[in-house]
This record gives C-alpha cells, sequence and structure tokens, in this order.
C-alpha cells in the first residue's frame, strides 16, 4: 500500500488511510504503539531491534513480524516509528536521509519528548512527513502498554498542514492528542520528567525507609497515602500540601533529617531539597505563615552544611 501523499488523506474527521507499520527501536515504546496501530487495522509490517530484550519484546508484542535492519524497515512501512533514545534520534534521522531511505509521502514519528518535529527537517528535505507524538505514559515493554494508551494524553508536534495526520494517528491508538508548540518541547519534556521520573525515585526511597523501619510490605502501607496524596494533589495542586514541612514543624523535619544521617544518608540531600521546595511553595501559597517559617529555614539551612549544623536542640537531629 502507498503511503499518502497529502495530509488530507489522514484528515481525524475521516478513518484514516490503512497503513504499513515499521518500528525503528524495539524499545518500550515503540512495539506497544505499533501493536495498538494494529488494533485499529494497520499492519505492522518490520521491525528493527539491537539487544536480545528489544527483540524478546518485539516477537511478544508484534508476533510474526520480522526483524529487520532499519533501512528495511523504512523500504517497507508507510509509517515509521522512530523509538530510539533522545540521544540516538538525531544522528539516525541524518543517516536515514543521507542513505535516500526516506521516500516522498511517507509518514516519519518520533516518540520523543525533548524534540518536536524540526528534529526531524532531513525527513522533510527528502519529501517524507515528519510527526512528533510523545505520549504522556510510564511504559513496561510489555501489553499492559497497550492498553494503558486508552485515554492517554499524547504531546503532538507537526507542521502546520500535518495537524489532523498527527492527531487522527493518535486518536487511532486510543490516546488523546495536545498540541505543543515546537519552542515549548524542551519545558513540557522537563515537566513530565520532573513528575514522573522523579516520582519513581521518590516512592521506591519511601519504600526502602519503611523496611529498615521493620514494615514487612511498605508497598502495601504506602498505596493507600500516595494514591490519596496525588488525588488531592492534581484536583487542588498547593491546596494539597501537608505534613511537618507545610505546618512548620521544625523540630521535627530535623529529627527526620538525623535519622536519615544515620540509616540513609545518600538519601539526606534529597530530602533536604524538597523540604525547601515544599516550604517554599507553602509559602508563597499562604500555607505556612511566616513565623512559622523561620524556624523551618534555619534547620534546613544548617542541615545542609552537613552533620556540623546546629539544628533545634544543638544536633543535627536534635528537637523534640
Amino acid at each position: 500500500m502507498n503511503a499518502p501523499h497529502s495530509p488530507e488523506a489522514l484528515d481525524a474527521r475521516d478513518r484514516p488511510a490503512r497503513l504499513a507499520v515499521g518500528v525503528v527501536g524495539a524499545g518500550r515504546v515503540g512495539p506497544a504503539l505499533a501493536a495498538a496501530l494494529r488494533l485499529a487495522g494497520h499492519r505492522p509490517v518490520a521491525v528493527s531491534g539491537v539487544s536480545d530484550a528489544s527483540r524478546r519484546r518485539a516477537a511478544d508484542l508484534l508476533p510474526d513480524v520480522p526483524l529487520v535492519e532499519p533501512a528495511e524497515v523504512l523500504a517497507r512501512a508507510d509509517l515509521v516509528l522512530l523509538t530510539v533514545p533522545d540521544d540516538a534520534l538525531v544522528p539516525l534521522v541524518a543517516g536515514l536521509a543521507e542513505t535516500g531511505a526516506v521516500r516522498p509521502g511517507q509518514l516519519i514519528v518520533h516518540t520523543s519528548g525533548r524534540y518536536g518535529a524540526r528534529v526531524l527537517d532531513p525527513v522533510l528535505r527528502a519529501g517524507g512527513l515528519p510527526l512528533a507524538l510523545h505520549p504522556a505514559m510510564t511504559f513496561t515493554g510489555t501489553s499492559v502498554d497497550v492498553q494503558r494508551l486508552a485515554g492517554c494524553p499524547f504531546g503532538v508536534t507537526a507542521p502546520e498542514e500535518l495537524r489532523l495526520a498527527a492527531e487522527a494517528l493518535v486518536i487511532e491508538m486510543g490516546g488523546e492528542p495536545e498540541w505543543i508548540a515546537e519552542e515549548s518541547r524542551p519545558l513540557y519534556h522537563a515537566a513530565l520528567a520532573l513528575g514522573s521520573n522523579h516520582l519513581v525515585t521518590l516512592v521506591a526511597e519511601a519504600m526502602e525507609l519503611l523496611s529498615l523501619a521493620g514494615v514487612a510490605a511498605p508497598d502495601r502501607m504506602l498505596g493507600p497515602l500516595l494514591g490519596a496524596a496525588l488525588d488531592n494533589a492534581l484536583r487542588s495542586g498547593d491546596a494539597a500540601l501537608t505534613g511537618p514541612v507545610s505546618r512548620g514543624d521544625a523540630g521535627t523535619v530535623a529529627a527526620h533529617v538525623g535519622e536519615l544521617r544515620a540509616h540513609a544518608p545518600q538519601m539526606v540531600a534529597g530530602y533536604l531539597a524538597m523540604a525547601r521546595a515544599t516550604a517554599d511553595r507553602a509559602l508563597a501559597h499562604g500555607l505556612l505563615k511566616a513565623e512559622q517559617a523561620e524556624d523551618l529555614l534555619v534547620v534546613l539551612a544548617d542541615q545542609e552544611k552537613g552533620p556540623g549544623g546546629t539544628g533545634p536542640g544543638g544536633g543535627p537531629g536534635g528537637a523534640r
């Protein structure tokens, strides 16, 4: 099947033309997106992958789809998903364009959150149709990812004349398109990384500390609390802040840092950074009064100096 030669062929108001789909980079994202496109009636025809893990993922999510070299993926596909790490995207695009692998009218999609459509300029010069479709979702590399795409927001960036084509493909994968301006892509991606990637670190550290405290099932203890905290934060923003920092309990914060220094010193810097950021937001939104914040900020400043700092009560864990 030939690729469409105009974006109107993929107008979201019509059912998009059925496409032969190829995947370059069988990481956690590419096979899941191709599997979702198959459910919408498209036809995965080729995938490339280097590591054993990527080849296993391709076999699990795209059974009977042949593993070939990247150039061969482009030769077989009307729609090509470039699902490689950010740092590998620029040289990959340049190489494919320079070798003549890109065909006029071929849809070339990358899934990087960092980049918009401009990174695909070599594709555009070769006659390809460049789209940036970034799923705002964490992927496991298993079939559960396909289910999670239902209702998943996608950051969409493309030339204006291809906007409907991009949005139509997202809808077919079960997602919800959100238009992101080219110049806003790095900020958009930073926001997602801050919320998602750092959340995993925070949760993992909290479970580790609960294990050290003798809790047999940290995940079960944290689950209801974190679920409620996330729901409250999404609904109410900074108004959902709670805990010793937002209350100005300087002694409790000092005691926390003392325990961390004794049992998990590698977590002290992160705790202090988040405590200071929380204090700043609580102050800015009127949740923490200036007089309550004074002792807290002194404690944070002292604790940032290290064990020699003097918090309330005279020592790093001192107070009550």
